[in-house]
């Protein structure tokens, strides 16, 4: 079996003012692309199963849309190297699965199309749980799967489910059906973590579906909220080789969803970012975490939004001498980084005119996504500033700056639900209903292209149609 691995991985919201360049693109072609799974490695079972041939494979951390001649580029990358690699008979296409680029609608859909005038091999197709699935791409892909976690801690496990699935199915000969159900639900993903009920039990049925005899995969895409496209919306679909029970299966999967949908709430205890501070100088144990969720870079916030830093800096009693101590994490502007490592004084003016004045404690250069990093502290507060965009989601990601956040009292990150190692030290936590790209309160976005009725926007007074359409 001859399998060619290509892959475009971004997650992007219409919001946001930043916009995906090469810049914010790692990318690997050839022998490379095949180098990133150790599932696929010689010498293992699926490594031996097939003849696995690197083409391209380009992932961005979330952003913006991308640049429309950076995708066109990335596109025509894997279409040629399609073409070069011959005859066919799968293709593993690892996705996001909410990319957006400037003037496109449906990214995925555009690019899977265009892969089926080159091959007719069948296309299996890892994804984040929150891509988007329109119907020109669930009729392109036959073997689409996505994680069943949030925080995504399955997604290594889900790509080698893509790739057995792939396998099993091209050893067959067959080609699968599927049941394709879009649900009329729009929810940000901090109110469908699996750490929580009802998404917790809706994700994990799935693998006793999965079990069933004549079924291969069973997947909920829960979506992407902070786009504005008409395949903005939740997606079942199920795979195998009964028709009638993935059909079947689809329907109870997509009205459990659907029955359910009033009991989806913020994974963490929300409130306003002074509610969150608030919250964290009365608390006993430390560190006390606060997600600036409005302007997370990792669902595709700008990451230079300054909103939450201004605030924090009018509060004497974080800025004052003996202040606990505050981390702050991040906001990326190139020509502040430039001052500040020109003239080694920390008082700087960001791109919006917000003012950082106070003792320079660290510099850092080399770091391969935030590029230099400046560290001022103000009282107990260290507002960490960045060249380039970068997500500090981790522990390491402060502790690599000489920050360990286990020993600070607060730590304020772009992030809306905690990412493990972070979870794992948090001794309280808010989630902060800050402004941004990825707003948690979508009404404040101004939606107006996505599909209609959408809940919770809009009242129904009568069940969608749930009916699974079914595609061979």
């Amino acid at each position: 079996m001859r399998i060619a691995i290509a892959g475009l991985h971004i997650e992007s919201s219409a919001y946001a003012t930043h916009r995906a360049s090469y810049r914010d693109f790692s990318d690997v072609a050839g022998a490379a692309v095949r180098e990133r799974y150790d599932f696929l490695a010689p010498g293992t079972p699926l490594g031996d199963a097939a003849e696995w041939i690197g083409v391209f494979y380009a992932r961005s951390i979330p952003g913006g849309r991308v640049e429309k001649p950076v995708y066109d580029d990335f596109k025509q990358r894997i279409l040629t190297g399609l073409r070069d690699a011959g005859p066919l008979d799968g293709l593993y296409l690892d996705l996001h699965g909410a990319m957006s680029v400037d003037g496109l609608d449906d990214a995925e859909g555009d690019l899977v199309a265009a892969i089926r005038e080159i091959t007719d091999a069948i296309i299996s197709a890892p994804m984040d749980l929150h891509g988007n699935v329109s119907a020109r791409f669930a009729h392109a892909v036959e073997l689409p799967t996505c994680y069943r976690l949030a925080p995504h801690e399955d997604a290594w496990e889900t790509r080698e489910r893509a790739a057995r699935n792939l396998v099993s199915w091209l050893a067959a000969g067959a080609r699968p059906h599927r049941a394709w159900v879009p649900v009329p639900i729009l929810l940000p993903g901090e109110k469908t973590s699996t750490r929580v009920e009802p998404a917790r039990s809706l994700y994990g049925s799935l693998a006793a579906v999965e079990q069933l005899d004549g079924v291969t995969d069973a997947s909920i895409w829960i979506g992407y909220a902070w786009a504005d496209e008409p395949r903005c919306h939740a997606t079942v679909l199920v795979t195998g080789d009964s028709p009638d029970l993935v059909a079947a299966e689809a329907q109870k999967i997509a009205e459990h969803l659907w029955r359910v949908r009033d009991e989806f709430a913020f994974v963490g205890p929300p409130g306003t970012l002074a509610e969150g501070v608030s919250r964290a100088l009365d608390a006993k144990v430390k560190p006390y975490l606060i997600s600036d969720s409005g302007d997370n870079p990792g669902a595709g916030g700008s990451g230079d939004v300054t909103w939450t830093l201004s605030q924090l800096l009018a509060m004497p009693e974080l800025t004052g001498p003996d202040a606990p101590i505050t981390f702050v994490a991040s906001v990326f502007d190139a020509p502040a980084i430039d001052r500040l490592f020109g003239t080694r004084l920390a008082d700087v003016r960001l791109a919006d005119g917000t003012r950082v004045a106070g003792e320079l404690h660290s510099l850092h250069e080399g770091d391969p996504d935030a590029g230099r990093i400046a560290v001022i502290r103000v009282g107990g507060l260290h507002a960490i500033l960045t060249e380039f965009r970068k997500a500090f989601h981790a522990v390491d990601d402060f502790t690599a700056l000489g920050l360990d956040p286990r020993t600070a009292d607060i730590v304020v990150t772009k992030i809306g639900y905690l990412e493990p190692t972070l979870h794992d030290i948090a001794r309280g936590w808010t989630l902060a209903l800050t402004p941004g790209a990825v707003d948690q309160d979508l009404a404040r976005l101004g939606h107006h292209r996505i599909r209609r009725p959408m809940f919770p926007f809009d009242e129904f007074a009568t069940d969608p149609d749930l009916t699974p359409r079914l595609l061979h």
